[in-house]
This record gives C-alpha cells, structure tokens and sequence, in this order.
C-alpha cells in the first residue's frame, strides 16, 4: 500500500491484459451482516479486505458475533447470533463507510433488545440519514440522531418493535444503503411486514442485490412489478452458509478505463452480463464511445482498437445517466478527457453526499487538468479537449474513487500527481500496485 503524501503518476503504455480486483465491498459487507444474523455458521470465500469491511468486521465483533479472518485465503468465518446480538450496549465506530452504518443502524433498531452507540468520522458525520431513522421509527423502532440533524452520531435502543406498524414507507432518493438497511433488518421484527418506496430509487441495481444475497441467506421477498414494493418477508431466521464473493465492480471499471485510454485489451475473470452489481454496465458506457467488449459466461473483456494505420480509433463522448451506477461515474469522467467529443453524466445528484461532493470534487479537479467542465445540481458535462490537458496536482478529498480514478488520467497526461493516495485503504489497499502490474513506464 502507497504511504507517501503523494503520488506521480508515471505515463505508461498498457502492458497486462488481466486484473484481479479486489472482492466487492457491498457483497463483502452485505454477506458480513446476514452472516452474522443468520443461525449457524457461514464463510465468506474472495472477501474485501479494506477499511470498510474492517469497519464492519469490528463493529459486529463489539456485538458479540465471532468473525475470524483468513487473510491468506481470502475468507472470513462468521458465528451467526440468530438475530440477537450478545453485547446488549457497545459504541461502535464505523469511520466513513456507509453501508456499516445504514446496514447496523437497522438491524440494532429491529433486533431485540440492547442499547447502542453509532458514529464516524467528521465527514460521516455530515452524511444524512434521516430517511431510515423515519421509516425505523414507523416500525415502533427507537432510533434517532444524537444531534438532532439526522446524521451521526446515533442512539439506537433495540427491541421496540413488537407493537409497530407492518407497512412502512421509505424514501430513497438519496440513498439506495437506506432501503437495502431496512430489506435485510426486516425479519428481525418478528412479524410480516411490507415496505414501500416514497419516489424515486436510486441505484437500484444495488437493491437487487441486496435481494438476491438475502436469497442466498435463506430469506425470500416479493417485489411488484415497478420495484416500489418489498412484502411476505419470512418471519424466521437467516440461514449459515458458504459464500463467494464476486470480484468489485467498481475497482474492476478502472482496470477496464486503461485500454479506453491507453489502448489494448483487458480481461477481468469471475463477473459477467448476470454479475449481481449494477457497476458492471459502466463497460456498456466504454462500448458506445468505441471500445469493443467481449462478453462471456465468467469474464469481460474491454477493447480499444486501431485503425488500419495503427491509430487508435477515436473515442466518442456520450450522453449517459448514471443513477443506476453512479459509483462508476468518476471512472467515465476521467476516460471523457480523452473523446472526441462532450460527454454529459445525468441524474446523480446522490453523488453530493457521498465520501465528499464527488460532482464538485470532479468539477474542481478536471478543470485543473484544463477540461472545459460544466456542473449541474444532479450532472456534469466534461467538454472534450484532449490537446489541451496539461499537469496537475489532484486533490482527493479524502475520497478514494477520486484518487483511483485520477491516477488513470496520468497514464496519459505527463505530469499528474495524486493527493493522499493512501485513501484507496478504503476500499482498494493494493490499487496503486496492482495498477502498475499491468501498465509500463514510458521511457
């Protein structure tokens, strides 16, 4: 892992034509807390080890859950609780992560018993989370903001729930993790329930997922025709069981930038067109600016091919809206320097409350780089200048999709140097590594 303040990005040509990222975060921190819910024993093969998942990992350890991590094999062994979490009053820190905090925060408010403390880091604090306290409450559920500001810190008093409503209605436009809490907290309660979503859904790739690994875990939902209501939750437990991992979607769309912007050709085994998370569309987005991708049952491959004189064939800017993955929006913002043309990224504006304000962040630092960029409360429009580009120094704001995606554009632009690289801990420790294993120095 990088540990120096900063880090030169080194122009290089594309030299590897295979990654491994690493397991998914929000399958690794999902599977961490049925595991943990569920009766019996279960492992998790090809699991993320990063600071999220440590977050994770530790918060339910202070609950009493028995969590034992393999790091050599990648697994992670998970003593189930059955839905009642031994340590009946802890603190728990969750840093930035906020699938650790929505996730807990709904399962502390519908198990029973046990009185609970949530909080993070500053900008954790300042990340909302008013929308699933509200529908928590619906439920008979004792949670709340300790500042009254509906962000952390939080104060959750479990086993309240027992005479509370059995139809909820969540907002979830700012958040998809808000449902997703509450989806998989849900049998907690003891009784039937239905849950119903106020306006729009975001991200809701990431709501089928959630659906699908609460399958594997034992527990079934009914979901109508326009996504919009969730009833029949079983009243029982979650069920141990073994379960692998896919690789990270979102760490993948990285690798699959390089031959976008470098040329070549890059294959990630073990996610596929049926992968469980939404991000893997981001290769459709590098499909209609030119690139070639190759789909098969267990791998994707991205191409970027030459022409008949040996020059890359141009890529074409895109007009695109990223709500159903907008984790992958940064990635394409970078690989839009490099087009022909403008490419407008629509309809996430829930990228304001993310690690940072990932829409000004990106503003801020394209332009440094000397793209023509135009922000919009829920967008951004890179106009495409590549024979402008020059050197810059890229502030991260302690954000690692920022990091991560800036490092691709000076591959190709001389002179880009990284801010605080050491915050890809969060979710990607070995980026800058494994990066450098598949691309080469220009000499």
């Amino acid at each position: 892992m990088i540990e120096s303040a900063t880090y030169h990005v080194k122009v290089s040509t594309l030299t590897g034509s295979q990654a491994t990222p690493p397991g998914s975060k929000s399958l690794t921190n999902r599977a961490l807390l049925l595991a943990a819910l569920a009766e019996g024993e279960s492992t998790i093969r090809g699991a993320l080890d990063a600071e999220d998942s440590r977050v994770m990992i530790d918060a339910l350890r202070a609950l009493g859950v028995e969590v034992t991590v393999n790091l050599a094999r990648r697994e992670i062994r998970v003593l189930g609780c059955g839905g009642v979490f031994p340590t009946r009053c802890a603190e728990l820190y969750i840093a930035n992560s906020g699938t650790s905090a929505r996730f807990l925060t709904a399962a502390l408010a519908l198990a029973d018993g046990g009185e609970y403390r949530i909080d993070g880091t500053e900008r954790m604090r300042e990340r909302p989370i008013g929308d699933l306290l509200d529908a928590l409450r619906a439920l008979g559920a004792d949670a709340r903001a300790e500042r009254g500001n509906d962000c952390p810190p939080l104060l959750v008093r479990g086993g309240r729930v027992v005479e509370g409503a059995n139809r909820v209605t969540i907002a979830a436009n700012v958040s998809s993790q808000f449902l997703s809490g509450l989806l998989m907290a849900a049998p907690l309660a003891r009784r039937a329930l239905t849950v119903e979503i106020d306006g729009e859904l975001v991200s809701k790739p990431y709501c089928e997922m959630t659906l699908a690994i609460m399958r594997d875990f034992g527990v079934q939902v009914a979901v109508d025709s326009e996504f919009r209501r969730f009833t029949n939750f079983d009243v029982g437990h979650y069920v141990g069981r073994v379960y692998d991992v896919e690789p990270d979607a979102s760490a993948a769309s990285y690798f699959f930038a390089l031959p976008a912007i470098l040329g070549g050709a890059m294959t990630i085994h073990k996610l596929s067109r049926n992968a469980l998370q939404g991000d893997v569309a981001f290769v459709e987005c590098l499909e209609r600016m030119g690139c070639r991708v190759t789909w098969r049952p267990d791998s994707i491959t991205v191409e970027r091919q030459s022409d008949a004189n040996g020059a890359l064939i141009p890529l074409r800017g895109i007009d695109v809206d990223m709500n159903a993955c907008s984790d992958v929006a940064q990635t394409l913002a970078v690989v839009a320097l490099f087009a022909n043309s403008p490419t407008s990224i629509r309809n996430v504006a829930n990228m304001r409350v993310k690690e940072t304000d990932r829409l000004a962040a990106l503003a801020n630092e394209l332009a440094k780089l000397g793209a023509d960029v135009q922000e919009r409360p829920d967008g951004i429009t890179i106009f495409a200048q590549p024979n402008a580009l020059h050197p810059a120094k890229i502030a991260t704001y302690d954000d690692h999709r920022m990091a991560m995606s800036f490092a691709l554009a000076g591959l190709k632009i001389p002179g880009v140097v990284i801010e605080n690289p050491a915050c890809v801990a969060k979710t990607y420790p070995d980026f800058f590594e494994d990066l450098e294993r598949v691309t080469t120095p220009v000499q």
